[in-house]
């Protein structure tokens, strides 16, 4: 036999050692002579009804355990508060600062390049138009056609990856090398790789070899993923 609400609810309150009561005081006083240790609750209802005061109590059994799971949850919430706080704080090895610093230089270089393009100014230079116009971006990068960079809430897309001689649609060649770094490089990490010098590529930036020498980039992506997957 499936259980009841009422019956899943009064489990519930004595889960946490509740239990509503409803009635004439001079019944409820006879029912808590027991309790004598138990921390009471009482509402008193001067112009109350008993079918008022029974409903009330029914609405306190239903909510009841919310309130006791969440006084329960913000208890255990402050105690991890003040557990973080006792601990002290580990300083950052040295070598995972450096690197993060250069990490932050790069980015800060890549950006600064002046190779971006909001996905406005993109459709723009591509010629579309309409109030649409910005989505074509942003399914040629769900088409991994092109990737893009967020920052600071938009997105940026590389104008070396874009072909003048289509109407500045995404080179052809792009396509396979993001399908070759998918899983292995993020998006900064490609665009940090396009703009960085290449020993692979005789020291050029892959960037620079993407229009014309797609198969090479595409060679040096395939190195770049075997030295990543090989530490």
């Amino acid at each position: 036999m499936e259980p009841t609400m009422a019956t899943t609810h009064s489990r519930e309150l004595a889960a946490f050692g509740i239990e509503a009561l409803a009635g004439p005081a001079y019944e409820i006083r006879e029912r808590l002579k027991t309790a004598d240790g138990d921390q009471i609750v009482a509402l008193k209802f001067e112009h109350g009804n008993k079918k008022y005061a029974q409903a009330f109590a029914e609405a306190v059994r239903l909510i009841a355990p919310l309130i006791a799971g969440k006084l329960a949850d913000r208890e255990q919430a402050t105690l991890s508060k003040l557990v973080d706080a006792l601990v002290p704080q580990i300083p950052l090895p040295e070598h995972l600062l450096a690197e993060a610093r250069m990490n932050a230089e790069a980015r800060k270089a890549v950006l600064e390049s002046g190779d971006w393009l909001t996905a406005a100014r993109l459709s723009e230079i591509a010629g579309f138009s309409g109030r649409n116009a910005s989505a074509q971006p942003n399914k040629w990068k769900r088409e991994k056609r092109i990737f893009a960079l967020r920052h600071n809430g938009s997105d940026y897309y590389p104008g070396y990856a874009l072909d003048p001689e289509v109407h500045y649609r995404p080179l052809k060649g792009l396509m396979p090398i993001l399908e070759r770094f998918n899983g292995e490089l993020d998006d900064w990490d490609m665009a940090i790789w396009f703009a960085s010098a290449n020993s692979f590529l005789g020291g050029k930036a892959p960037k620079y070899l993407l229009a014309r020498a797609p198969e090479r980039v595409l060679a040096a992506a395939e190195d770049e993923v075997v030295g990543v997957m090989h530490g």
